[in-house]
This record gives C-alpha cells, structure tokens and sequence, in this order.
C-alpha cells in the first residue's frame, strides 16, 4: 500500500539534541575541537561598557564570520540566513533551534568599531598560529612569501585620472576618511596612480588580471613544512609596497612567535638589494630569491659581469686591464657609480662591444652588492634549484585554495584597513582547515601494523 505524509506535524513535544545529528566527521567538529576564544573576552573588556543592556556575544560573531569565510558566504545578510537554518551552524555558533540570531547590522557597527580598534581579527589569527604551533606543524626553519592581486569593491568605471576635491566632507564615505587620515599620517602614500576610484582611494589601479580593475594585495608569509600562514599583510597592488612587506611580517612574527627562519623563499620581485640586505645582513636569513638585477645586455655588448671587482682598490678591472674608479658618493637608487679614463677608452680594441655610444664605460656597483652575491651565489645551488623553488609554490597553492575553494576573489569591504581584515579571516580559516586535516589523518601504515 503506498503511504502518505501527514499533512501536519502531529508530534506535540521533541525530545531534539543538535549535538547527535552533526556527524562526527563534520569540518566544523574538527574546527571547533582547535578553537579557543577564552582569551577574547579579556582582550575586549576594556572596549565594552560595565553599564547598560549585555551586548552581542563577540565569540558568537566570531563563530559566524569563521562560517562565512570557510564556506564562502560574503553577505551578512546571507550568512545570518544561512545560519537560522543550517542545524551544523547553529551547533557551531552554539546557539539552540530557538535561539535568536543577531541582526546583520550589527556586523558593521562592531567590525568598524571596538573589533578594528582592538585588532581582534590579528588576535584570533595569532590564537590560531599559536595553536598550530603547539601542534607541530610549525618548524620555522624555512619561510616562504608572495602576494596575490584581490579585487577591490570599487567599479571600474567610477574614477577620475585628475586632482580630486575631497570636500565637503558629508559626501566622504569610510574608505575616502581612512584615505585622509592616512595621508596626514604618512605623506608618502600619495601613489602615483593613472586612475583614482572615487569609492576606494587606497585600491591601485591594474590590468594585472586582464582588463584594468583595482585591486589590493594580500601578502603572506607560511612555514614551508605544512603551508601554515604565519603572518598576513594588506598592501597596495605595485611592486615596491609589496617587497615592503617582508621586513613587516618578519618583525611581527618573532615579536608574536619568537620564530626567526634560516632561508626565506620568494620569486625575483622580493630580490631587491635593500630587502636582500636586510635578510642578510640584519636578520642573517637566507635568501634562497633570485636577485633583481638589469644589469645584463642584449646587444651582444660587455656587460657587468665581464667586468671584475677588486674589494681591496674599489676599483673594477675590465677585460683589458684598464681599471674603472669611483668618488665613493652613493646615488639617491643607493648605487656607487664606477667610471674608466676617456683617454684609455678611445684606443681600446673593445670599445666596439663595450661602450660605442659613450666615450668611457660606467658601472653602477649597489652599496648592498655583497648581500646580492651571497643570493646569486644561493641560487646557483642546488638546494635552491631541487627545493627550494618546489616549496615557493606552496604560497601560490594557498592562494588557489582561497579563490578557488573558499571563494575569495573580490572584496566585500572598502577601504585598505576593511581588506586587511578580510585578508586575515580568510587566512585564519585556511589555517584552521589545514590544521584540521593534518591533525587528523590516520597514522601511517608500518610493515609492522600491516
């Protein structure tokens, strides 16, 4: 006999448990066995009034925003949806089938305010670095950085490539105030940009991607032995902001950690001369990054390298033994510029190939030249050349697991401090499901188990 639903639940009273329906196995289970926010509410306290009605839960909004990003859902509004009707978020976020879920306004107003002004989002990430630590998934001999391109909330045809007139001030939004204030701080953040977006300022105009958007840049640092993110920057999308970077997240990670690396991997955009010495020769890392150097010709021409240094003069040697000199004086590109003799030049067998346009050959030698040639000489070996290019990938992984699986590709927020906390949940969550997945895979199969 075929049956038939009953047209209305008949059940007066549930005997309902959320904990016995969320399997065992659940993403969310895992992740929540790691977390621990008992050190919010002490990080917050002195941001919330002692008087007045109880506040929102800051752990509950925590939870829902970790959901967001782990599953992809940006909207607020949607997340609060989501949430009410999904029996494992709710389990998650610790609330019962009745409970009231909080208004997706109030993400706004807590994310702008006492969240941002107590650098919460850094906290949580920090709690969640620390906890992988303890796991042993950090090793921090070896690093690894990079940056992605992520796009910024501002239309593409919503700007202007001339002087802008800010005022008055009742038609700036949140980003153009940031934009101001962080100009009265820092003069030098005026970028030379061909397109200004009149909704995001601080967001660089590029066509990194194919055709011209802003963007921003998220920038991470990760232990190479299991890909955990150890530290997260927000920068502008051009070279020299993003290079800048390294020296910020070294300092805060052995300020926070107490972890200093032994080699830093990176492409050839990280291997300018100041940052290598830096690596070198203040943080003794070292640097397994290819040199930036424009030093070598296409013309069929002698390039610098046909040339050699002797350190005891100061003086370049050229393949006929005539010597280049220098007064010493650095340029404002911190370069020593070396020179020949006109006369010796004018009879030489190889000005031809040397320097037929000028009447004497000038080399320019970098003031952090002996930091460079330790990296060249690095490069060269095959460490760098079997490893350590291998495990430079493994930033460009994360970044594909972020666009790909938790699809993050375009900001919600506005604004270079609202794309740095983003940039930090998302990582946050990518760590987490890392730890998750390693912590819990099986124990390898010995011939012994077998």
């Amino acid at each position: 006999m075929m049956g038939q639903q009953p047209p209305q639940q008949n059940a007066l009273f549930y005997d309902f448990c959320l904990e016995r329906h969320i399997p065992n196995n659940h993403l969310l289970r895992h992740i929540d066995s790691f977390l621990d926010f008992s050190e919010i509410r002490k990080h917050l306290e002195s941001f919330y009034s002692h008087t007045g009605r109880p506040s929102i839960d800051p752990e509950l909004m925590i939870r829902m925003l970790l959901i967001g990003y782990c599953y992809g859902i940006r909207s607020e509004r949607r997340l609060c949806e989501e949430i009410n009707f999904n029996l494992a978020y709710r389990w998650f976020c610790g609330l019962g089938l009745e409970a009231q879920l909080p208004d997706h306004s109030t993400f706004s107003k807590n994310r702008h305010g006492r969240f941002r002004e107590s650098d919460l989002f850094r906290m949580v990430f920090n709690t969640v670095v620390r906890r992988c630590m303890k796991q042993g998934l950090v090793k921090g001999e070896g690093f690894a950085i990079d940056a992605s391109v992520i796009r910024a909330d501002a239309s593409r045809q919503n700007y202007k490539n001339t002087p802008i007139d800010w005022t008055p001030e009742q038609t700036q939004n949140r980003a153009v105030k940031e934009y101001l204030e962080l100009l009265d701080i820092d003069s030098s953040l005026t970028k030379p940009n061909r397109n200004t977006s009149l909704a995001d300022p601080m967001s660089q105009w590029s066509a990194i991607k194919g055709p011209a958007q802003f963007y921003y840049s998220t920038n991470y640092m990760i232990d190479v032995e299991h890909g955990i993110i150890l530290d997260v920057e927000a920068s502008m999308t051009n070279h020299a902001s993003e290079v800048a970077t390294t020296e910020i997240m070294i300092e805060r990670i052995e300020e926070n950690h107490g972890i200093l690396p032994n080699k830093l991997m990176g492409d050839t955009a990280y291997g300018a001369a100041k940052n290598l010495n830096y690596l070198v020769a203040e943080k003794n890392i070292e640097p397994h990054i290819p040199v930036w150097d424009k030093s070598s010709r296409k013309d069929n021409t002698l390039c610098r390298d046909d040339f050699v240094f002797i350190e005891e003069d100061n003086q370049y040697l050229c393949p006929e033994g005539k010597r280049l000199s220098t007064t010493g004086n650095a340029t404002s590109d911190k370069g020593v510029i070396y020179r020949s003799r006109n006369l010796e030049c004018v009879e030489c067998p190889l000005k031809e190939r040397c320097c037929p346009n000028t009447p004497n050959r000038k080399i320019t030698r970098s003031i952090y030249e002996k930091s460079r040639e330790i990296a060249r000489e690095i490069t060269k070996g095959d460490v760098y050349r079997d490893q350590s290019r291998a495990e430079r990938k493994k930033v460009e992984m994360l970044f594909a697991h972020m666009k790909r699986n938790l699809r993050f590709d375009r900001l919600r927020l506005r604004g270079i401090k609202s794309a740095a906390d983003e940039f930090l949940l998302v990582a946050t969550v990518q760590n987490l499901r890392r730890l998750t997945r390693l912590w819990n895979l099986p124990p390898p199969i010995t011939i012994s188990s077998a």
